[in-house]
Parts: structure tokens; sequence; C-alpha cells
């Protein structure tokens, strides 16, 4: 047996989730991968997936073989890359997942620099609210907004995504302008709910460090985030989104931001990738550029408007003429 082929197979296996896609990206027959499979559990003596008509799910033990097998090829892949590739920096198929509107508005209107700076990398950007198995999906990296619940899962701060409390001018001459947090009884708030839990998200409010969440009536809610915003602009009810979805609003007045001294708590932006994939140079060159970005982008902290965020791009005049770029979206989105 190809200890190094069975390796290859079984990784490809997992990562398309399907023994027919890996087969032919490998060049191969689904029966050939299927029996390379079989040969390297009966070598191993152990399961490392079980297989349904539908899907396939890793067993713990092949779970961790899969990192570990990710985790040598990718060596080899940098080894080679080192030697071969001459210089030519970061290549091969690098898939990512992160919210909708924090793509949309940050990410991709700077990604022509990224591919630039790596036409060999082939990137494929996912949206979705629903918090994806990186390892079963096939992702290389995720940027997640809020609290990190798997430890299984490498982790890099990008930053804080500032939050603010708004109402259209038509609400707030309907029901008044809050005050302070007792006011708010008065008052109706568009909700927000998770796509992925179903759970909907209280108001919450920062006083002199102490959190609060409040509990506020309202009838209309949302998985998305830009019909979330666009209904506080429709003077639907109170709002809390990250400033930078607001902002543009903001300026026109379309919005009004009100409790300016009780600011909702800022959100974590997070990086994460599997221990198998942190030493990848396709995922590593991602996560710097995409942590300056974020950086040289003080909107996100409400420190600076949408030009500053738009305005320090790469200066290279190198256009991308090999790799390529493809954007999925599913129908959850998150803030």
């Amino acid at each position: 047996m190809d200890r190094l082929q069975a390796m290859e197979v079984f990784t490809k296996v997992v990562e398309m989730n399907s023994f027919s896609r890996a087969a032919e990206a490998l060049e191969m027959t689904p029966a050939s991968a299927t029996t390379i499979i079989k040969r390297l559990e009966a070598h191993l003596s152990v399961r490392l997936m079980h297989r349904t008509t539908r899907r396939l799910k890793l067993t713990p033990e092949g779970a961790d073989y899969y990192e570990r097998c990710a985790r040598v090829l990718a060596e080899i892949e940098e080894g080679e890359n080192a030697i071969v590739g001459f210089g030519k920096g970061p290549r091969g198929k690098l898939r990512v997942d992160m919210p909708a509107s924090l793509g949309k508005l940050i990410v991709v209107p700077q990604i022509a620099g990224f591919r630039a700076l790596y036409p060999d990398i082939d990137l494929m950007i996912g949206f979705s609210d629903r918090r994806v198995d990186l390892i079963q999906d096939g992702v290389d990296c995720a940027i997640r907004v809020g609290p990190l619940q798997d430890s299984t899962l490498i982790a890099r701060n990008l930053g804080w995504l500032d939050v603010v409390t708004a109402a259209s001018p038509v609400y707030l001459e309907r029901h008044g302008v809050p005050r302070s947090l007792a006011d708010l009884d008065g008052h109706s708030a568009v909700h927000y709910f998770s796509g992925r839990t179903g759970r909907t998200l209280d108001l919450n409010f920062v006083d002199e460090k102490e959190a609060t969440e409040v509990k506020m009536r309202g009838n209309l809610a949302f998985n998305d985030a830009e019909a979330y915003v666009m209904a506080g602009v429709d003077g639907a009810g109170i709002v809390q989104p990250p400033r930078y979805m607001a902002h543009a609003h903001l300026l026109s007045g379309a919005l009004v931001e009100i409790l300016p001294g009780l600011r909702p708590r800022s959100k974590s932006v997070s990086a994460v990738y599997p221990h198998a994939k942190h030493l990848a140079p396709k995922v590593r060159v991602f996560v710097e550029w995409v942590a300056e970005l974020f950086k040289q982008c003080p909107l996100l902290t409400g420190q600076g408007d949408m030009t500053q965020c738009l305005r320090d791009k790469p200066t290279t005049t190198e256009t991308p003429t090999q790799g390529s770029l493809r954007v999925d979206r599913t129908v959850d989105l998150v803030l």
C-alpha cells in the first residue's frame, strides 16, 4: 500500500465529503478510492469513517487521523513550494467562510488586492450564518463574530466590532427619544435571531463597565443582517447593528444613534482554522492579510468612516492571471 497516496485519498474524501467527488478530483475511479480507504483502515486496524447513502461521518479516530494527515500533507506542500516554486508564493485552493455582511462590505471590496498579491491561490468565499464544521465541510479558514465555542480550533483575534443602538427619525418622532434604559419600556425593537439556534438576541448596553441585557417588546425578527438594518430604517423599531453596517444610514440621517452613553458590547472577530492547517502557507497569508485589512478599517471600531476602510489598497500593479475566485452564498446571514 502506498501510504502517502492513502493519506491523500483519505483527506480528499473527508474534505469533499464524497468518495466520487474525491476520486474525480484525484483522477481515479470511485472503486479505487474505496479500495484504498478499506486497505488503509485494515492497515491501521481501526474504522476511520461511517458511510451512509447521504453522507460520511468521521469516527473520533478518523478525525484525529485526518488532522495528522492534513498536517503532514501541508508540510509536504509547503516544502515542495519552497523548492519548486522559486519564490512564486502560496498556491492551491483556499476555501474560507465568513458572515455575509462583513464579507460584502469589508472583505470583498478589497479582495482584488489579495488576488493581486497571491494570484496562484484559487479563492472560494462562502457566506453563511451556519457554524460550519471546518473538517467535514472542507473549509480552510472561517471568520467568526462573537464568542468561540469550539476549543479544537486554532483562533486568532482580528479585532472588535463596534455596535450602535439606532432608530429612524420617523420612529423617534412617533414614540419619542429614549434618554435612559427605563425609557425603553415604552418602545419596540426589531429582533435578530440566530439562524443556527433560533434564539432571539436581547438588546444589550454597557453602563460604567457593567453589562445589562434588556428584553424589549417587538413582533418582527430577522436572521438576515441587511433585512434587520433596513427594518430599522423603515421605522419598525430600535435596532442594534454593527456600526459599519449602520454607518451610511447614520450619515444620511436615515438612522439616528440613541443612548450614545450606553453603548452595546463590542463583538470580537476571529479567524479560526483546524490545527492541521495552521502551517499551510495559503491559510497563513490570508489570515495575515485579513488581519491587516481589519486593522486599517477604523469603521469597525467606530473611529472612522467607510472611505478609511477602502483607502489603503496594496500598491502592487500586478494583475492576477492565474488564481480564481468563487463566492458561495447560503440563505442564512449573520450580523
